[in-house]
């Protein structure tokens, strides 16, 4: 019910949207001379805030149509390699020859936001790697008769993708797939299979969140688990193409966002607000490229949520050692071919540290000198992989690490 209402209130709002729309057309308008004065400028900004505190934002572009490799510009073409119901296999297609760059999977976070949150990721990586990423789809808009999908499922499809990619794949999880791509990992490394990639890296992921705890684990943990079941999970309405399926919706989990630093979200608005009177158009386009991103947001399917909450922050299967899928037991020991790399950051407050190195212990039979852990100074969770940090100081140790185990 709380969804329905929740698009009916769109709906009641679209009117207001749409005459903000409207206002900030007439105030900003070149040819009207009061947009040329502080009246005009605050009149604009008070109509663009309206429209964007009532808009829907959609899912961003990757937008990455070009890269440098080795000082040139080259085109990059986004092809879907692979698709299913649930997630699209995207390669970011370099027109250049004669290169035997590392393939690298990009295993982006299904948490709420879209895969492009990995936009800088993807960038850094392509100058010298050929890139995929799994492009995760909107469970509002999966049919019902396309199935449901868990956490089992999720570790299944990254072993399909990994088979689809070949032997030679190096797989990089930035935050909370760590624990499905060790678990299929370590499963493809009990069989044996053809395809176990080469390297794994970890950034960020909650592979032991008893290590050094955050506000976001211990939420998980002081409310029951039927909390979450009773609380957090809706119906998709009949208005989408996945009408009736079970979800925790984005909208609820904007909402957790937002709240963990909601005098923060509120002082960049009214910044955004000062920035347009003013005039400042560089900082205010900095700020809607940030918050543009920020505030598209997709559901979650109902299953893969709620096991997640339980076994990965709740009872903790995988470093346990009690995690098993479709009946097989998940066992890290069995790691000997994939180098394994651990990155994470000082300041970060969501998966605190020694959360994603504790994946080094896990992998008892992995000789040293194919280990790597990395613990990045004075980065928080998005600085891992994402912003100067990343590109300057964290980046090449990934990339020699990658290339150690090409």
């Amino acid at each position: 019910m709380l969804y329905h209402l929740h698009e009916m209130q769109r709906q009641a709002f679209a009117p207001m949207r749409l005459f903000a729309e409207a206002m900030q057309t007439v105030y900003s308008h070149p040819w009207v001379p009061v947009s040329y004065t502080r009246m005009g400028r605050a009149m604009a900004a008070g109509a663009e805030l309206v429209e964007r505190t009532t808009r829907h934002y959609p899912k961003p572009p990757f937008n990455l149509p070009f890269t440098t490799v080795d000082g040139q510009q080259v085109s990059v073409t986004e092809v879907v390699a692979l698709a299913k119901p649930f997630v699209q296999l995207l390669h970011f297609k370099r027109e250049v020859e004669g290169r035997n760059d590392p393939k690298v999977l990009v295993v982006a976070p299904m948490s709420g936001h879209f895969a492009t949150l990995l936009r800088g990721t993807v960038e850094t990586l392509l100058h010298e790697h050929d890139v995929y990423i799994t492009d995760w789809i909107d469970p509002r808009h999966v049919p019902l008769g396309d199935g449901d999908f868990s956490l089992d499922d999720y570790v299944d499809q990254l072993v399909e993708l990994l088979t689809f990619l070949g032997p030679d794949t190096h797989i990089v999880a930035v935050c909370q797939p760590s624990v499905p791509v060790m678990a299929a990992v370590s499963l493809m490394a009990a069989e044996d299979h053809p395809c176990q990639p080469r390297s794994m890296t970890l950034m960020g992921g909650p592979i032991d969140t008893r290590a050094n705890p955050t506000k976001v684990n211990e939420m998980a943990t002081t409310k029951p688990f039927s909390w979450f079941e009773r609380t957090v999970i809706h119906t998709v309405p009949p208005n989408h193409a996945g009408r009736g399926r079970r979800v925790y919706p984005g909208f609820l989990q904007l909402q957790g966002f937002m709240s963990m630093n909601l005098e923060r979200h509120v002082g960049e608005h009214v910044k955004l607000f000062q920035n347009m009177v003013k005039g400042d158009g560089d900082s205010a386009e900095e700020h809607r490229a940030f918050y543009d991103e920020y505030l598209s947001v997709m559901d979650l399917p109902a299953q893969y949520y709620l096991e997640t909450i339980r076994k990965v922050f709740q009872e903790h299967h995988l470093p346990r050692g009690i995690m098993v899928s479709r009946g097989r037991k998940v066992d890290p020991s069995h790691i000997r071919r994939t180098a394994l790399m651990t990155v994470e950051g000082e300041k970060d407050d969501i998966t605190g540290v020694g959360q994603t190195k504790a994946a080094h212990a896990l992998c008892s039979n992995l000789p040293d000198h194919m280990q790597r852990y990395h613990l990045q100074p004075k980065v928080g969770h998005y600085g891992v992989f994402n912003g100067r940090r990343w590109r300057e100081e964290v980046y090449p140790h990934v990339r020699e690490f990658i290339r150690t185990h090409a």
